[in-house]
């Protein structure tokens, strides 16, 4: 039976330093999920900063219909899918191998929740005033020198020329308007303090959607600024990022200059509403009629290297849809 334990922080020293213990004090857990806001204010905010450490129970497997065991369940529940778990058709050619080996779906009820905000810290645990004291006395370590890493592409030049001549052919036949091309980059045999490489990507690059996840073995490691999907009662929110201008944080006059370009461009606005407009549409497949609704457009937000222009889109999931399809439904979009 899980104890509630609350305490007071008191400045904004305190709550970096406790956060600086948290994941570090979390490092023996072979299963935990670290969720960091990086104390950023983008709307609908309502978690600084999550972590959810050791397993009650858990949903492992590569079967989406897995899914339907998380339909009644209660309380916390952390963990990933992955994007060819969900495809609506067979689509062979676009299945891509993983050679870190994380299951399909993975979901756990944590045995230890851990929320901390700017002002107090909160622990659900067996024994929660236990781990506070065990966080406090948690040393940290000192930085590491940088391991030196051989980064590679999996395309070589040749290949990824091919490749965006071949896409731009789709473009004029008009199989397709707008083209989201990516492609990987890995250093082999590499080995890394996966902690000490997240708090150093935190410092340089702080995101309000960072996370630490480790799922036995692997680890996975994300600073993004943009939010693909929230789900909160029947309420759905997605808020798409198309349109970047570089910072100039040297020069405010300049940087503000930057943000007002962006903010003005045709080009940018043009890439925008076309996001816009596919996710109302694949919104509207699955919400109530009448209830899906633009609530920001071309809004504006700094990040520490780079402005985005991120626009806010919402609505209200029909009871006629699972929590199966609704997944099903949002991993379709942009294929």
């Amino acid at each position: 039976m899980n104890k509630l334990f609350t305490i007071s922080i008191q400045d904004s020293f305190g709550f970096r330093s406790l956060k600086a213990k948290v994941l570090n004090w979390v490092r023996p857990f072979n299963t935990f999920c670290f969720l960091d806001n990086h104390e950023y204010q983008l709307a609908p905010h309502s978690q600084e900063c999550l972590l959810g450490a050791g397993v009650v129970r858990d949903i492992s497997g590569d079967q989406a219909t897995l899914l339907s065991g998380l339909n009644n369940t209660t309380g916390w529940w952390m963990g990933h899918l992955s994007y060819d778990l969900l495809p609506a058709e067979p689509q062979g050619s676009l299945h891509k191998p993983d050679p870190h080996g994380f299951p399909q779906l993975y979901f756990f009820q944590p045995e230890i929740l851990i929320r901390l905000k700017e002002d107090e810290i909160s622990i659900e645990a067996p024994d929660p005033e236990k781990v506070y004291h065990a966080i406090l006395n948690t040393a940290l370590p000192a930085a590491t020198e940088g391991t030196d890493l051989k980064i590679q592409s999996r395309m070589s030049r040749e290949e990824y020329l091919d490749t965006i001549r071949k896409l731009q052919a789709h473009i004029l036949r008009g199989d397709c308007y707008e083209i989201n091309f990516c492609q990987e980059f890995y250093a082999a045999n590499a080995h890394i303090d996966p902690v000490e490489v997240y708090t150093r990507l935190s410092e340089i690059s702080p995101n309000p959607f960072s996370g630490l996840y480790r799922n036995g073995d692997r680890w996975l490691i994300c600073a993004s600024p943009e939010r693909f999907i929230k789900k909160q009662g029947t309420h759905i929110l997605s808020q798409p990022i198309k349109g970047t201008a570089r910072r100039v944080r040297e020069d405010a006059e300049v940087d503000e200059a930057q943000r007002a370009q962006l903010q003005q461009s045709e080009k940018d606005r043009a890439e925008n509403v076309m996001i816009v407009d596919l996710v109302r549409n694949d919104l509207a497949r699955i919400c109530q009629e009448g209830t899906v609704k633009v609530d920001e457009l071309f809004g504006v937000y700094p990040f520490p290297q780079v402005h985005q222009m991120i626009s806010t889109i919402s609505g209200e999931l029909s009871p006629r849809f699972s929590l199966v399809i609704f997944w099903k439904r949002c991993f379709q979009w942009a294929p």
